[in-house]
C-alpha cells in the first residue's frame, strides 16, 4: 500500500483564508523536513466571490524553476470535497476528482502509458478531500481550539478511497512573530502505523494556514518517494527562496 498515494492529498495546497478572502495570489515555500534543502514553489491563485473561494489553481516550480506541475481546483458545489486535477506533466502521473453531487468519481493514471482507473464513492457523513481538507479545519478551527476531536472520512483520489481521520489542537507556536495554533492530524485507524502524522500552524484570528509539515504530494525524481516536507507560507519571500521565483499571477 502506497503511503504517497494514500494521503498525497493531505498536503493542504490551498489557498488560507487571509490571501483568499481578498483574492490575491500568494507563495508556499517547500523544504526538505530533515535536511531543510528546499524542494519546490508552490503559486497559488485563488478566485474568490462574495468573499468565499470558489475555485483556485496551484502551479509547482522546481527549485531551478522548472514547471513540475499543476493543480486546478474547483470549490463552488462541495468546499470540502472540491473538484479538481493535478497533473505531474515529466511522469505522466494525474490524480482527480470529477464529479462531487451525491457520489465521488475519483480517476487516477500512475503514469505516462498507463491505464486510466475509476471509481465512484457514495459521500458518508462529514467527508473532505485534497484542498479542501485545509477548508474544513478552518470551518472548524474555533471548535478545534476549544479542545473538540474531529473525525471525519478523507477521499484519497490517489488511492480511490477514502479513509477516517482525526484532527486535534496539540499545542501553540510562534510564526513570524505571532501565535499560532498547532493541529495534528492522524489516521484514525490502524493505519495510523503506516502513514505519517501531519502537523499543521494556524493563525487563530485569521484562520490562515501557515505552515504544513507532512507527506507531500510531489516526490523525489530520482527516489519516487514523495517528499516529506516543511511548506510555509510566509508573507515575505524567506532568503533561502530561489531568487528566480515564478511570477505571481
Amino acid at each position: 500500500m502506497s503511503i504517497r498515494l494514500l494521503i498525497a492529498a493531505t498536503s493542504l495546497l490551498a489557498a488560507s483564508v487571509a490571501h483568499a478572502s481578498e483574492g490575491q495570489p500568494f507563495y508556499g515555500y517547500a523544504y526538505d523536513l530533515e535536511s531543510g534543502k528546499y524542494l519546490y514553489t508552490e503559486v497559488h491563485a485563488p478566485v474568490v466571490e462574495g468573499g468565499r473561494e470558489v475555485s483556485s489553481t496551484i502551479h509547482y516550480y522546481a527549485a531551478d524553476g522548472a514547471l513540475l506541475g499543476s493543480k486546478p481546483l474547483d470549490y463552488r458545489n462541495d468546499p470540502f470535497v472540491p473538484l479538481f486535477r493535478l497533473t505531474l506533466a515529466k511522469e505522466g502521473y494525474v490524480e482527480a476528482i470529477t464529479a462531487n453531487g451525491g457520489n465521488v468519481e475519483m480517476l487516477k493514471i500512475d503514469g505516462k502509458g498507463k491505464p486510466e482507473k475509476r471509481k465512484s464513492l457514495k459521500k458518508d457523513g462529514l467527508m473532505a478531500a485534497d484542498s479542501g481538507f485545509h477548508h474544513l479545519l478552518q470551518t472548524r478551527l474555533p471548535a478545534l481550539i476549544a479542545g473538540e476531536l474531529l473525525n471525519f472520512r478523507f477521499t484519497v483520489a490517489g488511492q480511490l478511497d477514502s479513509y477516517r481521520f482525526r484532527a486535534r489542537k496539540v499545542g501553540e507556536a510562534m510564526f513570524e512573530g505571532k501565535p499560532a495554533v498547532q493541529l495534528l492530524v492522524q489516521a484514525d485507524s490502524l493505519l495510523r502505523y503506516l502513514a505519517p502524522d501531519l502537523h499543521l500552524l494556524y493563525d487563530p484570528a485569521t484562520r490562515k494556514l501557515l505552515e504544513y509539515r507532512g507527506i507531500s504530494n510531489l516526490h523525489d525524481p530520482d527516489s519516487g518517494k514523495a517528499y516529506m516536507a516543511r511548506i510555509a507560507y510566509y508573507s515575505a519571500p524567506p532568503p533561502d527562496a530561489p531568487k528566480n521565483l515564478p511570477p505571481l499571477p
